[in-house]
């Protein structure tokens, strides 16, 4: 590791787990591409991860937090400290093909139009499934409903090698992937009103109306553990999840594509009450109510980010339409019972 002049600065929040951070850090120091700085930002953790990192890995930036800024927030400051050119954004729980980061700086090499890459992101328990959090790619249906190449709601696909051909893809995964520090930061970084979950959809679709390109690169691999942070079906998941992912169509959008699916996007969430109401989830049913409150009271805060998106914007959304899987992959999927990977 040679953090000298980097050309990869890896930048990993952490908050609580020595030992899942352990194997993580064990297997970057494996890696074959030496121009890396490995930097931890501790969002607070208490149970001494801050003092285990300095006693354990001293060659290793670590920023100390006050308190737990997320995924958003600590990426954030962690990129205030990072020398590199490119920004490679890490979950704590993943371990890594040792080259895996040659395979992702050479996927964007003499790309000036590419400002982000994911790696391929396997399970790391069964590791011939794709990953939750990521799989080969992410896409988008128009309502902002988020699925990846390789797993369809809480369907994964086992990897014959079906992806493997590097490929536009309208979001990388959070989990595992790299973007330029210069497009990282035109576009304004993580948007810390998300806190966690789909800010990395949020800026990637940043960078795509800056008219930029996301890329997959299967012949770099990430094994990623899944929901150790945040369970998957904890009351908290689904209030970011659902929140988030009206946040980004209320403030992506033009404002007259915004209003023509916003009744759509709003009967989905009546669905959503429905459905947990007949399984009597209280947890999901609370979860969907307080991610409505919270969008009904903060108003200021979506027209804020409303007019940055207005300021960043390069593309309009008769050319970014293209890149949305052309209708509702719930509809699609659960309704239809169909292949939605044929019409992307």
């Amino acid at each position: 590791m040679s953090a000298d002049n980097p050309f990869i600065s890896i930048i990993i929040p952490h908050w609580n787990g020595i030992d899942v951070l352990s194997e993580c850090l064990d297997s970057i120091k494996k890696s074959s591409f030496s121009k890396i700085e490995i930097i931890v930002v501790d969002n607070a953790s208490t149970d001494g991860s801050q003092e285990w990192i300095k006693d354990n890995h001293p060659d290793i930036i670590l920023v100390e937090n006050d308190q737990n800024y997320g995924y958003a927030g600590g990426c954030n400051r962690g990129v205030n400290v990072a020398s590199g050119e490119w920004l490679l954004f890490l979950n704590n729980d993943t371990v890594q093909e040792t080259d895996w980061l040659d395979r992702l700086a050479k996927a964007v090499e003499g790309k000036d139009d590419v400002a982000a890459v994911q790696p391929k992101i396997r399970n790391y328990y069964k590791r011939n499934l794709f990953d939750y959090a990521g799989g080969a790619g992410g896409h988008l249906d128009l309502l902002c409903y988020p699925f990846a190449k390789g797993r369809i709601f809480l369907t994964l696909e086992e990897d014959h090698g079906q992806y493997d051909e590097q490929a536009d893809i309208f979001w990388a995964s959070g989990t595992a992937f790299m973007v330029k520090k210069i497009a990282f930061e035109a576009a304004c970084g993580f948007d810390e009103t998300y806190f966690a979950h789909q800010e990395e959809i949020d800026l990637c679709w940043r960078l795509q109306l800056m008219d930029k390109r996301i890329l997959f690169e299967p012949n770099a691999i990430v094994y990623h553990k899944n929901a150790v942070s945040l369970p998957m079906y904890s009351f908290q998941k689904y209030y970011l999840n659902h929140r988030n992912s009206f946040f980004m169509l209320l403030t992506n959008y033009n404002l007259p594509l915004t209003l023509y699916l916003l009744p759509v996007r709003f009967a989905l969430e009546l669905v959503a009450i429905v459905y947990a109401l007949v399984k009597w989830d209280l947890k999901h049913l609370g979860a969907v109510f307080k991610s409505l409150w919270w969008l009904l009271t903060h108003p200021y805060i979506i027209y804020k980010k409303r007019q940055l998106v207005r300021k960043l914007r390069r593309k309009n959304d008769r050319k970014m339409l293209k890149q949305f899987y052309p209708g509702s992959i719930v509809y699609a999927h659960y309704i239809r019972g169909i292949n939605i990977f044929t019409d992307l």
